[in-house]
């Protein structure tokens, strides 16, 4: 379902003092003007377009620049190459950062999330192309815009627990309003999920035929409202994995205990029980945890902005954490895929470790003025 489609007025569409989105552009985020389109290009391809700093506060300065222009009626945000929108953060960066101990490596996040709030409150409708991976930054980046296209080719997801770390990006206000427990099983498995699931769980509106997206851009450039491509996409989701598993996922994935989650996984007579089951049992323990324990917290909390709050909180914690350089040198440095989690068990994890991650939070030091 399409959300929403504002629109300003020029005069206050142009009153704010923005940079102009015809200054010089750096070379991994592109902008270019199409008519009364801004398509704003993730140029990172053999990265699968994953986020740097730099990308961050450009694609913020070109978002802004978009937004305030009384020219541009809609913005397109797409990634370049065949492989993906956006795989996500720089999470290697981040590590490198965190070992050296540099003590601007949270700015990534801060600038990051700013990044997520200012997407998701653009009044110039802001139309995302999620062909390929879409992964963590990715969601945060496509989530939160106005239209949201996957292809056949897109998988989605939240991985964040398969390197010891949590949902973030505004993940937990996506998730943790998804039907049922399809967010909460998503969060806790860091599985990806393919198109017509991303629609199920309300990460993305409609799907297109990946051979078509230049088209799509085209039928926008001509004139033809968002609202219009969108309706004229896929939106389906009876073929969904997810709806299929529907009665077994709300079941096992109630309750705010993880290790109950997995023995009611346990008993289940079907395969993709049993492989949810097992695929958990790779992630960091002490990453289910916190993670569950964000996406329930985040059900009660008003706003995107105030989700990013509690994920700023969270994330703080994670940085210096073994689990995080130990996930992701296992996953995208040395790629051995065997990562040693400290504590390896789930009954190993402290009531007063989980509660440290939310500290922040709780006593008021991260809040929803931080993104605003």
């Amino acid at each position: 379902m399409v959300r929403r489609y504002h629109r300003r007025s020029a005069v206050d569409r142009g009153s704010r003092a923005v940079p102009s989105a015809e200054e010089p552009q750096p070379s991994q985020v592109h902008a270019a003007t199409r008519g009364r389109v801004s398509v704003i290009t993730l140029d990172r391809p053999k990265a699968i377009n994953a986020l740097t700093l730099d990308m961050i506060r450009d694609l913020d300065r070109l978002i802004a620049a978009a937004d305030a222009d009384p020219a541009i009626d809609v913005i397109v945000l797409r990634g370049a190459g065949e492989r993906g929108f956006c795989a996500g953060g720089d999470m290697v960066s981040v590590r490198t950062g965190a070992l050296a101990g540099d003590p601007t490596t949270h700015e990534f996040f801060l600038e990051e999330y700013a990044l997520n709030a200012r997407i998701a409150r653009c009044a110039t409708p802001i139309v995302a192309l999620m062909d390929g991976l879409v992964l963590g930054g990715g969601v945060g980046l496509s989530g939160h815009a106005s239209h949201r296209l996957v292809t056949e080719r897109s998988k989605v997801g939240m991985p964040e627990v398969g390197i010891g770390f949590v949902p973030d990006v505004g993940g937990t206000w996506l998730l943790s309003r998804a039907p049922g427990q399809l967010g909460t099983f998503v969060a806790l498995t860091g599985d990806h999920v393919g198109p017509l699931d991303a629609i199920e769980l309300g990460l993305a509106d409609a799907m297109v035929p990946s051979g078509q997206l230049d088209a799509v851009v085209d039928r926008i450039v001509a004139g033809e409202h968002p609202d219009a491509v969108v309706a004229s996409g896929t939106r389906d989701t009876s073929g969904s994995a997810l709806a299929a598993h529907r009665g077994w996922i709300d079941s096992c994935f109630a309750g705010d205990d993880v290790a109950g989650i997995v023995g009611r996984l346990g008993v289940i007579d079907d395969p993709a029980a049993r492989h949810a089951a097992d695929v958990m049992a790779t992630r960091s323990p002490t990453s289910l945890v916190v993670t569950l324990a964000m996406v329930r917290r985040a059900r009660f909390l008003a706003s995107l902005e105030a989700c990013l709050a509690l994920e700023y909180s969270a994330v703080l914690p994670s940085i210096g954490t073994h689990d995080l350089s130990e996930g992701v040198r296992a996953a995208l440095v040395d790629k051995d895929r065997r990562p040693v989690w400290q504590p390896p068990r789930l009954a190993d994890v402290s009531a007063a470790e989980v509660a440290a991650f939310f500290r922040r939070f709780d006593e008021g030091e991260t809040s929803i003025d931080d993104f605003c």
